[in-house]
């Protein structure tokens, strides 16, 4: 059985009063792939950022192969 390779649980990121991602949760298994589909303004590049480390979650959280995004940012970056 594939293991998970990303997990967004309430995943949450604003821009001030603007809420960009609202508590968006979803799970990729490894091998699998992922598409985000969405008018402008969805959301959809903000997520990816949070999911790289380059924006850190307001709310909920992001695991990459295991490894919170919060806490091992330097980690899964390199």
């Amino acid at each position: 059985m594939a293991k998970d390779a990303i997990v967004a649980e309430n995943l949450t990121y604003r821009y001030g009063d603007l809420t960009a991602v609202d508590h968006i949760s979803f799970a990729v298994k490894e091998g699998e792939i992922l598409g985000f589909l969405g008018p402008n303004g969805a959301g959809k590049t903000t997520t990816v950022k949070v999911l790289t480390g380059q924006f850190l979650p307001m709310e909920g959280r992001a695991l990459i192969l295991g490894k919170d995004i919060s806490k091992d940012r330097e980690e899964i970056q390199a």
